[in-house]
C-alpha cells in the first residue's frame, strides 16, 4: 500500500494501451521534441513538433519559440523566446526516427536568457580549444516518491544507518534499480556519452557518469542525460531531484563531481601541469564556489560541511585519493605522474556550463579573482 500511494496517477495508466499508438507508422513524418532550461536554472522543459523528414544535421532543425511568462524567463508583455536547436540526439521514447534536441534560448533581441549558461561556455571552449579539455561528471540524485519522501524508505522513520548501500544488491539495500537501467539504455540509445552507474551511500540515491566529454559537449550531454532522466522517473511515477542535501542529518549529500584534463596533463610528466592548475583554483575558491550551484553558493553550503565524504566550504584543500577534498587527484593518476584530477565541489544541481566554463577560466585562460573577463570582442 505504501508503494502504490508514493507514484503519480499517470504511472498507472495501461501502457500496452499506449504501445498500440507508439507502433503506427509515421509515413515518412518525423516527431522533434525541442528540450531547454528553464528559468529556474535547473529544470527542463519541452514541446514537441512534426517535421517532414528526417533531420540529418543540427543544421536541419528549424528555430523555434515558446511562452517564456510561463517558464520564469520573460514578462507576459513581451513572452516570445527562440528555441535554437545546438545538439540533436535519438529519441528513446519515441524511437527513430524522431529526435531529441537541445536548444539555446534567446530573448526577443536575440540576446542569451539569463539562465542560457550555454552562450559563454561555448565562446570560452572556443578560445581554449587548442588544449584539448575532458570533462567527465559524477551526476547524483535521489528518488522520491510523489510524495516528497525517499523512495523506498519507511513510511515513518528511517532506513539503517548508511554503509550497506554503495554499489549495494539485495531489495533491501537498493530502491528503484529499474528506473536506474532504463535510464542507461534510454542514454546508450539517445546518444548520450554516459558510461557508468551505481547505487550511492544514501539508500535510494544513484549516480550516473557522463563522458569523457571535449569541450561544451560536456553540458550538452549532461543536460540531455537528465532531461532522459526525469522523463524515465515520469513513467515510472516517481522524482529525481538533483538537491545538494535532500536529507538533514546523518546523510550524505549529492554532488556532480567533475572529472578533468587537458592534452598536456594526460601526457607523460602531466603531473605538474596538474599541480599548476590545482594551485591556480586554491587562489580562487570563493570564486568557482559561487559558480558550482545555481545559488551562489547557498546549495552547496548545506551540502559542503566536512563531512559525509565533503570539504569545507569555506576552505580549499586537496590531495591524492582523498574524497574529503576539494580537489582529489586519484591514486593511479598519481602513481602514473599523468592523468586528470577530480573537482569535488560541484553540486548535484549545478550547471554543467558554469563549472566547465570556469573551470577553463581558471586553469587555462589564467583569470584571477571573483571578476570574469568578456571575451565577446575577441
Amino acid at each position: 500500500r505504501a508503494i502504490a500511494m508514493s507514484v503519480s496517477h499517470s504511472s498507472k495508466l495501461n501502457k500496452l494501451v499506449r504501445e498500440q499508438y507508439m507502433r503506427l507508422p509515421q509515413d515518412g513524418l518525423v516527431q522533434v521534441t525541442y528540450v531547454w532550461i528553464d528559468g529556474s536554472g535547473e529544470g527542463v522543459r519541452c514541446k514537441s513538433r512534426t517535421l517532414d523528414k528526417e533531420p540529418k544535421s543540427i543544421e536541419d532543425v528549424p528555430e523555434w519559440n515558446f511562452d517564456g511568462s510561463s517558464t520564469a524567463q520573460a514578462e507576459g508583455s513581451n513572452s516570445d523566446m527562440f528555441l535554437v536547436p545546438v545538439c540533436m540526439f535519438r529519441d528513446p521514447f519515441c524511437l527513430d526516427p524522431n529526435k531529441l534536441v537541445l536548444c539555446e534560448v534567446l530573448k526577443y533581441n536575440r540576446k542569451p536568457a539569463e539562465t542560457n549558461l550555454r552562450h559563454t561556455c561555448k565562446k570560452v571552449m572556443d578560445l581554449v580549444k587548442d588544449s584539448h579539455p575532458w570533462f567527465g561528471m559524477e551526476q547524483e540524485y535521489t528518488l522520491l516518491g510523489i510524495n516528497g519522501h525517499p523512495y523506498g524508505w519507511p513510511d515513518n522513520g528511517f532506513p539503517g544507518p548508511q554503509g550497506p548501500y554503495y554499489c549495494g544488491v539485495g531489495a533491501d539495500k537498493v530502491y528503484g534499480r529499474d528506473i536506474v537501467e532504463s535510464h542507461y539504455k534510454a542514454c546508450l540509445y539517445a546518444g548520450v556519452k554516459i558510461c557508468g552507474t551505481n547505487a550511492e551511500v544514501m539508500p535510494s540515491q544513484w549516480e550516473f557518469q557522463v563522458g569523457p566529454c571535449e569541450g561544451i559537449e560536456m553540458g550538452d550531454h549532461l543536460w540531455m542525460a537528465r532531461f532522459i532522466l526525469h522523463r524515465v522517473c515520469e513513467d515510472f511515477g516517481v522524482v529525481a531531484t538533483l538537491d545538494p542535501k535532500p536529507m538533514t542529518g546523518n546523510w550524505n549529500g549529492a554532488g556532480c563531481h567533475t572529472n578533468y584534463s587537458t592534452e598536456e596533463m594526460r601526457r607523460e610528466g602531466g603531473l605538474k601541469h596538474i599541480e599548476a592548475a590545482i594551485e591556480k583554483l586554491s587562489k580562487r575558491h570563493d570564486y568557482h564556489i559561487c559558480v558550482y550551484d545555481p545559488r551562489g553558493g547557498r546549495d552547496n553550503s548545506r551540502r559542503l560541511t566536512g563531512h559525509h565524504e565533503t570539504s569545507n566550504i569555506f576552505e580549499f584543500s586537496a590531495g591524492v585519493a582523498n574524497r574529503g577534498a576539494s580537489i582529489r587527484i586519484p591514486r593511479q593518476v598519481g602513481q602514473d605522474g599523468c592523468g586528470y584530477f577530480e573537482d569535488r565541489r560541484p553540486a548535484a544541481n549545478c550547471d554543467p556550463y558554469a563549472v566547465t566554463e570556469a573551470i577553463m577560466r581558471t586553469t587555462v585562460l589564467n583569470e584571477t579573482g571573483v571578476e570574469t573577463k568578456d571575451y565577446a570582442d575577441h
